[in-house]
């Protein structure tokens, strides 16, 4: 009697590829933190996570996790709950901008074209996942890789479009003559 080869299922190189992920994700930093409990230490792994589309839209989220890949996994959750888009203007920023977030600051200028992102660590990787192709930039203060990451995201969201230069500066003459 022949054996009747068996059939496991589809295999991986048979199976339709995937689509297309519409977020790019970047892990950029992942620690290992503990709580002391009566038995001694539980460990946790706590993931920075930056996720953005080279399409102007960036978020960053923090999560942990019992292992490695859930807490990677719940960061970029908490990154695609929290997309921002930014205003670009010949692949760089409108305008100059500084912005402190708990102990970070970081300090974000436009620049010509051609000279690529001037950027250190974690401010390199989040802008490395935006449309922005050249930028200056300087991480002041803080070592802090979480409050950096915010301090960035939170430049980026400050960004005023350069249509709405004139709008801003509008109201800011009419509450002068009002008072």
């Amino acid at each position: 009697m022949a054996e009747q080869p068996r059939n496991n299922g589809p295999r991986r190189r048979e199976q339709a590829p995937e689509a297309p992920k519409e977020f790019e994700e970047l892990v950029i930093n992942i620690d290992r933190v503990s709580r002391v409990v009566k038995g001694g230490r539980r460990f946790r792994f706590k993931a920075l996570v930056a996720v953005g589309d080279h399409k102007n839209r960036i978020g960053v989220g923090v999560a942990k996790g019992t292992d490695v890949q859930m807490a990677v996994a719940k960061a970029t959750d908490v990154a695609k709950k929290h997309l921002i888009t930014i205003p670009v203007v010949n692949q760089t920023i409108p305008h100059e901008n500084e912005v402190k977030y708990s102990g970070a600051r970081v300090l974000l200028k436009p620049a010509a074209p051609g000279t690529g992102i001037i950027a250190g660590g974690v401010v390199r990787s989040i802008i490395g996942l935006t449309g922005i192709r050249n930028l200056l930039s300087k991480s002041l203060n803080s070592t802090n890789k979480v409050n950096i990451a915010y301090a960035t995201v939170e430049a980026l969201r400050t960004l005023v479009p350069k249509e709405e230069w004139t709008t801003q500066a509008e109201k800011k003459t009419a509450k002068k003559e009002a008072k």
